[in-house]
């Protein structure tokens, strides 16, 4: 089904001016049969006017004939130049102008020393760059490594603050599952970690238990002794 323009006042046309069947006319306009039928019962676009899809040029009269002789018959639109022109455009591979693509080592740089948990595709999808010239930065085989500089990527204009405060929130939130995953080293909360046993506070009584350990009286004798 190709998307229509008006299509609920196309439906009011259909409804009005021809036999075919709520489903046809729903499949069409791109409504639910219901809705076609809420039209005809007058619930539905009640203050709508009709618009006739042959006269938009949205219909060819052989179509509409061939539907109103075939219930079972599904009408094609037709395709509008028009219309495709507004379509949205998929989006291409990141652009950057030429005098900005000397930075990217730069912008490179600052990831790699600031924030490791971003991935190479991540960058790369980013600064619009390849994951041999990360490498080679990370690695400091790129031919213009002795002038190469960390450079935050917004202050170069490669990306705006939002997106990159995105990105590095990311990364990290990815990083942490990751180390959850591993489960290796993590520390076990506060509340669950092992009680460890309470030394026992000493009593005379407990002095007792543990066989009378001497005290300086009964190693020296009471002071009121002679």
């Amino acid at each position: 089904m190709t998307d229509i323009l008006m299509p609920k006042a196309t439906a009011v046309w259909l409804v009005d001016n021809t036999s075919l069947s709520f489903d046809q006319i729903a499949d069409f306009c791109g409504l639910h049969p219901l809705e076609v039928r809420g039209i005809a019962d007058g619930d539905v676009a009640r203050d709508i006017r009709g618009a006739d899809p042959v006269v938009n040029g949205q219909l060819t009269r052989e179509e509409l004939d061939k539907a109103q002789n075939d219930e079972n018959y599904r009408m094609k639109a037709v395709v509008s130049a028009h219309a495709e022109l507004f379509k949205p455009a998929k989006k291409g591979p990141k652009y950057t102008p030429v005098s900005r693509r000397q930075d990217r080592p730069d912008a490179i740089s600052w990831f790699v020393r600031n924030h490791p948990e971003v991935t190479d595709a991540q960058i790369s999808k980013l600064l619009g760059t390849t994951k041999a010239t990360i490498e080679s930065v990370r690695n400091r085989t790129h031919w213009n490594s002795a002038n190469i500089k960390p450079v935050d990527p917004v202050t170069l204009g490669l990306t705006s603050q939002m997106q990159l405060d995105e990105l590095v929130k990311k990364a990290a939130e990815k990083k942490a599952k990751d180390d959850a995953k591993k489960g290796g080293g993590t520390l076990a909360p506060a509340g669950e970690a092992e009680a460890q046993p309470e030394e026992e506070e000493f009593t005379p009584e407990a002095r007792e238990r543990r066989g009378a350990e001497p005290t300086a009286e009964s190693v020296f004798g009471s002071s009121e002794e002679g």
